[in-house]
């Protein structure tokens, strides 16, 4: 296969710091053909899981952009609950769950990759738990040029099912390609929050461009070549013909590019790599909605909204829909909510007009296509950026 046929986005949780009985703790779910990769942990993921069609065995990668609570306190039930993890006795006493020498080394470990302490959360929740799992895992940190370059950054000794991970250290102000396979590679970048905190870039590889097999079937006809060259034309390859004659299948075009944040009063360092994006996913904690929202506040404004939301390390709605049109994104999908902000739009007509304003604000500064995230929405990412309308 040399392009993915399908790439999904589920919607897990869409609240910020509390939860309500409308949106569930911030969670996202990426789906690459069959492979599911989650992005941020929050509270009752695993509740939200089981209410959707995301397969939990298909999970292979979580991606944390924060250690804030509400992004991470869902990870070890996760984790857990995808690699058959029991209670077990201390130190596993009699536990056959425990003899990890049974496990083959070539079982592949489900992948965390996340900021400085993440892989000491993980490491200490499952230990002092008494979690016993049945398959490894292995944590991978983003290194900022401020943190302990190497070492785990604890003393605690690693968990018996962990593998070994990588420090990612920083190139020009970025962790370039953290994952690469033959179809879709993974960049991050910080961004700035009240902590640490990390954005993700996911970009399909190059896919085949469109052919024309009326352009080389008579060639390879003409001299005998096997029909099997087709394959590698459409794959864009350089193909010798029996008379030493080279055929060039068309040119591969850019793949779809994905760019989802945590949480940011702003995502500048990673707007160098996020440019031309398919989708943006972006916060959009607090909104100003005087004549819309009943909570607004007579004393507030526009500009007073906006600079409380960046004191507590957070958007609005504007500062979103402006960072979409900085960085040429097609989509924006507002996220983070607070939770004054009901989301079952779908159903109730307040919340629907409450939503309708906040994504009204996001459009103000952003002339591209915007959608405010509810629990449990579900959409496929596409067309690939050549594919656009009007290109």
């Amino acid at each position: 296969m040399s392009a993915l046929s399908s790439v999904n986005i589920t919607i897990l949780g869409s609240a910020s710091a509390q939860p309500s009985s409308t949106r569930n703790h911030s969670a996202l779910a990426l789906r690459l053909d069959r492979d599911v990769w989650l992005f941020d942990c929050g509270e009752a993921t695993q509740h939200q899981l089981q209410k959707s069609a995301v397969k939990m065995g298909k999970i292979q990668k979580i991606f944390i952009t924060h250690t804030h609570g509400d992004h991470i306190f869902g990870l070890l039930p996760v984790l857990a609950g995808r690699l058959n993890g029991a209670g077990g006795m201390i130190d596993g006493v009699d536990d056959p769950r425990a003899q990890t020498s049974a496990l083959p080394e070539d079982v592949p470990p489900l992948e965390i990759y996340g900021p400085l302490g993440t892989r000491a959360y993980v490491r200490h929740g499952l230990t002092y738990t008494h979690t016993l799992l049945g398959a490894p895992y292995v944590v991978h940190e983003l290194r900022l040029p401020s943190d302990p370059q190497d070492g785990d950054y604890t003393a605690h000794p690693p968990h018996s099912y962990e593998r070994p991970g990588r420090n990612i250290l920083q190139t020009d102000g970025v962790w370039p390609d953290i994952y690469r396979d033959k179809l879709v590679a993974v960049s991050a970048a910080p961004i700035l929050h009240s902590v640490p905190c990390v954005g993700y870039v996911v970009n399909e590889l190059p896919v085949p461009g469109k052919m024309d097999p009326t352009e080389y079937i008579p060639e390879l006809k003409r001299t005998k070549t096997p029909m099997s060259a087709m394959a590698r034309l459409q794959q864009g390859e350089a193909v010798t013909l029996t008379d030493g004659t080279v055929l060039h299948g068309p040119a591969r075009k850019p793949g779809r590019k994905l760019v989802i944040l945590g949480d940011t009063y702003d995502p500048s360092p990673i707007a160098r790599i996020a440019e031309d994006a398919c989708l943006l996913i972006h916060e959009a904690t607090n909104a100003h909605l005087p004549g819309i929202d009943p909570n607004t506040k007579d004393t507030d404004s526009y500009e007073t909204v906006e600079e409380r939301a960046k004191s507590r390390g957070h958007s609005t709605p504007q500062m979103a829909g402006a960072f979409a049109t900085r960085i040429r994104a097609r989509k924006l999908v507002l996220n983070h909510f607070s939770a004054r902000y009901a989301g079952n739009d779908d159903v109730d007509e307040d919340a629907r007009r409450v939503m309708g304003g906040i994504r009204e604000l996001a459009e103000s500064t952003f002339g591209g296509e915007v959608t405010c995230a509810r629990d449990l929405m579900s959409f496929d990412v596409g067309p690939r950026r050549e594919d656009w309308p009007g290109r």
